[in-house]
């Protein structure tokens, strides 16, 4: 009988106990913050992406115009070849010899 008295107390003593009266606050807080850290993290992770893509987008932009100055440099090339040589030049030679000739 004792054994069943002793447990009763002991019962009753369990149910008599009280929680921490601000257990709950903060077990709800840390949650929230959890979620709100959780957000964050998805956001950083949506705009890591979004940065990858855009960086990928600047690289392939930054090739086609590297290719587009090759050409451009090419074709300069070119038109000073053509347009540009000494024996066509309209413009005659300046002359190195002097303009008076002494006697």
């Amino acid at each position: 009988m004792s054994d069943l008295f002793n447990t009763a107390r002991h019962l009753g003593a369990t149910l008599n106990w009280r929680r921490d009266p601000g257990y709950e606050q903060r077990k709800m807080l840390s949650e929230q913050l959890m979620q709100q850290s959780e957000l964050k993290m998805k956001r950083i992770d949506e705009r890591t992406k979004q940065i990858e893509k855009e960086t990928e987008q600047l690289r392939q932009e930054n090739v086609q115009l590297r290719l587009q100055n090759a050409k451009g440099r090419q074709l300069l090339a070119k038109i000073d070849a053509l347009c540009f040589r000494l024996e066509s030049s309209s413009i005659p030679a300046i002359s190195t010899a002097p303009d008076y000739k002494p006697s």
